[in-house]
């Protein structure tokens, strides 16, 4: 057998894998989204059903929803998952640490007047864990949320508004953007927060919270 067949088989044996490993795994994460999918539609129902959906690749199912009058218009919910059908990508979001999540984007009833971006942040140090383990000296006091802002004046929309944040549903949320354009209303929680009881009923909650805080100076 000469060297060239044997590289073709080779060639042949890389590809088969290749998408062996894309079938398995595109196959999982259709799985995934369309049961995270469901727990929204449950969370929802019967104030809005799902009118579309589709994926868009192989790591991306979003979904269009019908609410009821004076809820939100324009709803879309986006799910995005990591690359795992493809395995360079795949490494690549796994060091850079990206979470898998959702998405959910709308129109009020009244946009909002105010341009808004609040982002998340948890910061631990494993080394201050293991000097406060090993001194029996330290005295540890939970400290109240921290808000850090770019704006000077603060708004009357704002305190409704940072107050649903600050809540233990809202901690689940790792963006929330309100503007006057479309869409006024767009809302990040981690994927894996769906899993736990009622999470997602919780999901839609905060997010009626925030657009009433938001809405509540233009009525």
């Amino acid at each position: 057998m000469n060297v060239g067949r044997l590289l073709l088989i080779y060639v042949g044996l890389a590809a088969g894998l290749v998408g062996l490993w894309y079938f398995c795994l595109a196959g999982y994460n259709r799985r995934r989204g369309i049961l995270a999918l469901r727990k929204v539609e449950a969370a929802c129902s019967p104030r809005a059903r799902i009118v579309e959906a589709h994926w868009i690749g192989a790591s991306r199912l979003q979904a269009h929803l019908r609410f009821a009058a004076h809820w939100f218009e324009n709803a879309r919910i986006t799910i995005r998952l990591q690359p795992r059908p493809l395995p360079v990508q795949w490494l690549l979001s796994r060091w850079h640490k990206q979470r898998e999540t959702v998405t959910f984007e709308a129109d009020l009833d009244h946009a909002p007047g105010l341009n808004l971006e609040v982002f998340r942040h948890h910061w631990l140090s494993d080394g201050d864990r293991q000097m406060i383990r090993s001194s029996r000296n330290w005295t540890v006091a939970r400290s109240r949320p921290v808000v850090l802002t770019t704006s000077n004046q603060w708004q009357q929309e704002l305190p409704p508004i940072v107050n649903t944040l600050m809540t233990s549903r809202g901690h689940n949320l790792l963006k929330v953007r309100l503007r006057p354009e479309s869409p006024h209303l767009a809302a990040t929680m981690d994927l894996d927060a769906l899993s736990a009881e009622d999470a997602a009923a919780g999901f839609l909650s905060v997010l009626r919270e925030l657009a009433t805080g938001a809405s509540r100076s233009r009525q």
